[in-house]
């Protein structure tokens, strides 16, 4: 059964870029999929359904991160990495001050990841566009949501120090083995 590894971090911190590194490098990887969910959104006339219907956002995030988490056992290989996981959804809605049902806690109770890497916030490479709005203020914010979140259900996340995309995978791949 491959390990479950998750890569968090605020808005713009680098975990795509991280991602698609690792994919080059031969690793599964499991793409974010709030993008994919905005997107779908806006093609239907919403602009921005986390801010306008952020429980419905939240809902079809944390479903299609239950699916994402099943979906890793599909797989043949050591490791399979997944950008963002269940409990990012809880940090976005307390970032907000949204009201969720139990369900958000049981699921990410129910579904735990084997090991957590978090993306230091980097003023140099933030960026906004039209999936991503956060401030790098913000961003801060929403970082100090993930990590108390993360804490709660029992994580430990390990900081990946800032630098190149290759030094980055390497610091993960070296955690990783050991």
């Amino acid at each position: 059964m491959p390990k479950s590894i998750l890569l968090i971090g605020g808005p713009s911190t680098g975990k795509t870029t991280l991602i698609n590194h690792l994919k080059t490098l031969g690793y599964p990887c499991l793409e974010e999929i709030s993008r994919q969910v905005t997107k779908k959104a806006q093609s239907e006339g919403i602009d921005q359904l986390f801010l306008e219907k952020p429980l419905l956002f939240s809902q079809l995030l944390k479903d299609a991160r239950i699916q994402q988490f099943q979906e890793v056992a599909t797989y043949d290989t050591d490791y399979v990495f997944l950008d963002r996981g269940i409990p990012d959804t809880v940090a976005y809605m307390d970032y907000i001050g949204q009201d969720y049902t139990e369900e958000f806690v049981t699921d990410c109770k129910t579904y735990h990841y084997d090991v957590v890497f978090i993306l230091p916030l980097w003023k140099e490479i933030h960026q906004t566009d039209g999936e991503r709005y956060e401030s790098f203020e913000q961003a801060q914010e929403i970082q100090d949501h993930l990590l108390a979140t993360y804490h709660t259900y029992g994580y430990a996340p390990i900081e990946v120090p800032k630098g190149d995309v290759a030094s980055r995978a390497s610091f993960i791949i070296n955690t990783l083995k050991g």
